[in-house]
């Protein structure tokens, strides 16, 4: 309750949180947008492979002309401006960095980053889910050795559930169900870059004038970021993901107490104290009126006849039995928000949500049948999608993760709907993600 007080006397002060940005795309644009008029924080250096993109982004959102133009960031840091360069170590290391906000998007590059980060004693906001599901517990626990913070970002999905969850576990309720929602249908796991415009009601053209990426958006419907969002909770908050993947119910808002209760109280949830996506639309894909395609929710559970009358009395959303209540948050601003995360890190030494342990994985299953030869292409792409399994389960399988499933060769055939292990395809050892990853398998085993 005290983050833009705080933020108000380091301004005061002279000396505002200096954060280094790393990828200036959609979600690290909306961010700067935000950085450049909040009191206390000074985006002193962006690293992006592409400058003129960055500078285009920078432009895009309103930075006034000539401030994106430091020669350095030594300049940058007397003269309150911004430094774009191709060189992220170089801002990494940098000893006036207090925060490092890492928005790639790119698994490799997120954890050579945020390792990289760790060690120069710099708190880190992990923008990119997919490097932090790879091997974040990893990186938290190098983060707390080291005296810093490593914390998910506050806007995206994953870090406004898991602050629902604490607290309503901070009050002494008991959390059943907690997640976010998406439209879903059975068929759009099936979806490649080649056929998603038409789920999204765009043409090709309308999609390219937009500048939007099939491969990225085709992540979104067929099922693979929402595994990843959800493995992403589970690590963090302890809440469990289904066996055998999600089950991406129907349901409105009026209908999350009723639908996420256990299964044998009427619910769909296999046991209480689970992770689950619920879709906008019914499986006949008429949209639900009052849905959460947009937002994020908790179930809960009034376990005394005192707690459920306070639920009645105060008009709170319940299941029929009055035991099961809903919280639920209908949108998320993304990148709008990540300010707060970048102050709760500096100013709090708090993350917005972290993954302390390895609960959840999220595997590649193929999209359809595929053959010896064929070369992966990752998340979004034609080949395979990501569900979100127990972590046991995915190391007792010695499972593919959806994050090193890009680049790879396939050694056999594998067919349609299974999931993929290391001996059906290998990552390269020697790359970092790779090497990175069974750091952390072998820490959490």
């Amino acid at each position: 309750m005290n983050l833009h007080r705080l933020l108000l006397a380091r301004a005061a002060e002279g000396r505002p949180i200096r954060i280094a940005q790393i990828g200036a795309g959609k979600f690290g644009s909306m961010f700067l947008h935000q950085a450049r008029i909040t009191a206390g924080m000074h985006v002193a250096g962006i690293a992006d492979l592409s400058i003129p993109r960055a500078r285009a982004a920078l432009a895009r959102i309103h930075w006034p002309e000539g401030s994106f133009d430091a020669a350095s960031l030594d300049d940058a840091i007397a003269s309150g401006a911004t430094h774009l360069t191709q060189d992220a170590m170089a801002l990494i290391a940098d000893p006036r960095i207090e925060v490092v906000v890492e928005c790639t998007g790119h698994p490799e590059a997120g954890l050579r980053h945020a390792r990289a980060a760790i060690a120069h004693g710099k708190h880190v906001v992990m923008v990119n889910v997919e490097a932090d599901v790879l091997a974040g517990p990893l990186l938290a626990r190098e983060a707390a050795r080291a005296g810093v913070v490593y914390s998910m970002a506050y806007g995206d999905q994953p870090a406004l559930v898991c602050e629902l969850v604490d607290t309503l576990r901070a009050g002494g309720f008991t959390v059943i169900a907690a997640g976010k929602g998406t439209k879903y249908l059975p068929h759009f796991h099936a979806s490649t870059p080649a056929t998603v415009w038409g789920h999204y009601g765009l043409s090709e053209a309308q999609a390219q004038a937009g500048g939007m990426n099939p491969q990225m958006f085709n992540s979104f419907l067929d099922g693979t970021k929402s595994g990843i969002e959800m493995a992403a909770i589970a690590n963090a908050t302890g809440l469990a993901p289904p066996e055998d993947g999600l089950a991406f119910p129907p349901a409105g808002t009026s209908e999350l107490p009723s639908v996420l209760r256990p299964h044998n109280e009427g619910g769909i949830l296999p046991r209480k104290g689970m992770v689950e996506v619920v879709s906008s639309v019914r499986r006949d894909g008429a949209e639900i009126p009052d849905n959460l395609r947009w937002g994020v929710y908790a179930v809960f559970e009034g376990e005394t006849e005192y707690a459920r009358r306070c639920f009645t009395e105060y008009g709170v959303a319940t299941d029929p039995s009055g035991r099961y209540a809903a919280l639920w948050r209908p949108y998320h601003f993304i990148g709008l928000e990540l300010g707060v995360s970048v102050a709760s890190a500096a100013l709090r030494r708090e993350p917005t949500g972290c993954g302390t342990e390895w609960r959840g994985d999220v595997v590649a299953v193929a999209k359809r049948p595929l053959k010896a030869g064929e070369v992966l292409d990752g998340e979004g792409g034609a080949c395979a999608w990501g569900k979100c399994i127990p972590a046991a389960r995915s190391r007792a399988l010695d499972a593919l993760p959806i994050g090193l499933a890009h680049g790879i060769r396939l050694k056999r055939d594998v067919p349609e709907g299974a999931i993929l292990t290391t001996a059906d395809a290998a990552p390269d050892p020697a790359g970092d993600a790779a090497r990175i990853r069974a750091e952390m398998v072998a820490l959490c085993a």
